[in-house]
């Protein structure tokens, strides 16, 4: 800690502040705190506190009456005795946070920004990232449709001694900035200001703005990086991938004018010192974090999120369990064993895995129930079973068939038939409910490298979700067969996927959403990770 600033509350992890600390353990319990990744497995940071295993962590992961042994529903609930019903969406309306990036060009600005938004709409904040950059190709483009004029964007429009250009680039960032506010004025939760920030003028500009409007705060993330390999590889990713500051010109011009870019940037870059801001600086995405003035729940649940990114290259591969015995009698949730089916894809599994995976190192998630320890059993891998990975809890209609359970529940089969996302069994869970208790999951896949979960239909859709940014309303009917190996790269600005499916035959548990004449895709494409150039507001 800085000695000399204390009463700022500037924190060099691992130090905590007892206000950080406070404000992060009251984010909202999830599931059972038993189910953490063993030190021998991670790396050494983030701080032991901020762990899976660590004792933050196993604050938000403590069930909270929606655990279930076997197929013996829970007694429900009081405040769900009777009809099942819809659980209500949060009430965030009071959160208005301001989250300006800070940083030169190839520092990972646009992946945090990405990174942050996907994980805050994932918990149904309202989020928005508004990028300069963005603004500035459409206004261009506009004005290139309109009078024929072409801009000149290449490295000299950057430069802090062109002075025509300086004040338009100033402009677009204040139209950002007020395009933002307006839209947080409208209902919105947390706007992302993506753009390079890099004055002390320019902060001060964005702070005085947002003080004027009663409610909103504002925080400053600051990326910096100090590879040389990592600041290569963005900028290769920048000249090779559309963007249209750099059409039609080869490859090797288009780098040399970005580096160029980037040095002007550098020859005004100020580095956040002021004292009296709240902001976040990450060093190297994920190497160092520093915090200065974090306040409140939602400040201190970024940051916390934040913290716990990389940017080391790794899949993710997700599976169900192979097929039940529950699965083949057409019954929901339970603690059955595998079918004769299910443990032929088990068999199976180790070949497909090895020729996916190499020698790399991989560690095996599974739920605590049966069907995925049985499906993981025969992987030579470290294994960790988490309570939060557990199926979607259906209380009393736990072990029952749809069939059974539209008879027995008619108004609760057709409830959740209208808002699957929403509705929440008698004495059990909703999807909503599913996706609370999975943060701190998230949180540990974040920070991991090669992971292969072993899950089921509602948690792998939970997950599948996350990392492809799709909404809840699709959320409860996204197709994830048996005895198919989902594998996600995750990418600067997505994931690219692909499904392995093994031909062992398995029964079909997908049910499509009600009214839906569409039957669930077969194929999954190859990439979902192309960055958009062009905003929809000039």
């Amino acid at each position: 800690m800085d000695h000399t600033n204390e009463d700022h509350n500037r924190i060099h992890f691992p130090i905590l502040s007892s206000e950080l600390t406070a404000a992060l353990g009251a984010i909202e319990d999830m599931a059972d705190g038993t189910d953490a990744v063993p030190d021998s497995v991670v790396r050494g940071r983030p701080p032991a506190i901020f762990r899976a295993g660590g004792p933050m962590l196993k604050q938000f992961d403590q069930s909270t009456a929606s655990s279930r042994k076997g197929s013996q529903a829970p007694t429900p609930p009081r405040s769900v005795v009777g009809i099942g019903n819809k659980v209500a969406k949060p009430d965030y309306s009071e959160a208005k946070i301001v989250l300006a990036m800070v940083g030169l060009p190839a520092r990972g600005k646009s992946y945090l920004s990405n990174k942050l938004m996907r994980y805050l709409k994932w918990l149904e904040y309202d989020v928005q990232v508004f990028n300069v950059g963005q603004l500035r190709r459409s206004r261009a483009h506009h004005k290139a449709q309109q009078s024929g004029i072409l801009e000149d964007h290449t490295s000299s429009y950057f430069s802090h001694n062109n002075v025509e250009a300086t004040k338009l680039r100033e402009q677009l960032a204040e139209d950002s900035l007020e395009m933002l506010i307006r839209w947080l004025k409208k209902g919105g939760n947390v706007a992302i200001h993506d753009a390079t920030n890099s004055t002390r003028m320019r902060r001060a500009k964005i702070s005085a703005r947002v003080a004027k409007e009663k409610g909103m705060s504002v925080i400053f993330l600051e990326s910096i990086c100090n590879d040389p390999a990592v600041i290569a590889a963005n900028v290769a990713l920048k000249v090779s991938s559309g963007d249209p500051d750099y059409k039609d010109l080869p490859r090797e011009v288009a780098e040399r004018d970005f580096l160029r870019r980037i040095k002007e940037y550098e020859a005004v870059y100020e580095t956040i010192t002021e004292p009296h801001l709240s902001y976040l600086r990450i060093t190297d995405i994920g190497n160092e974090v520093t915090l200065s003035r974090i306040n409140g729940y939602l400040q201190s649940r970024i940051a916390f999120y934040l913290m716990n990114l990389h940017v080391k290259p790794r899949n993710i591969f997700l599976s169900r369990h192979g097929e039940s015995q529950y699965n083949v009698e057409g019954r929901i949730g339970g603690d059955s064993l595998l079918s004769e089916r299910g443990l032929a894809y088990a068999h199976a599994l180790p070949e497909l895995v090895r020729n996916n995976i190499g020698d790399a190192p991989l560690i095996v998630w599974t739920s605590t129930l049966q069907r995925t320890i049985q499906t993981a059993g025969e992987l030579p891998y470290p294994k960790l079973t988490w309570k939060s990975l557990d199926e979607l809890d259906a209380g009393v209609c736990d072990g029952m068939t749809y069939e059974e359970i539209e008879q027995a529940y008619p108004e609760d089969f057709a409830n959740r038939d209208e808002d699957k996302f929403n509705y929440r069994y008698r004495g059990g869970e909703s999807y909503r409910d599913v996706v609370v208790r999975l943060e701190p999951v998230i949180m540990e896949l974040e920070r991991q490298e090669n992971i292969l979960i072993f899950g089921h239909q509602a948690i792998l859709r939970c997950l599948y979700a996350y990392f492809h940014d799709l909404p809840q309303a699709d959320l409860p009917y996204i197709n994830v067969p048996l005895h198919t190996v989902i594998k996600l790269t995750p990418k600067a600005y997505g994931c690219d996927e692909e499904r392995y499916t093994l031909p062992i035959g398995a029964v079909d548990t997908h049910r499509p959403k009600p009214g839906s004449t569409l039957s669930p895709p077969d194929v999954v494409p190859a990439s979902t990770t192309k960055r958009e150039y062009f905003g929809t507001n000039i």
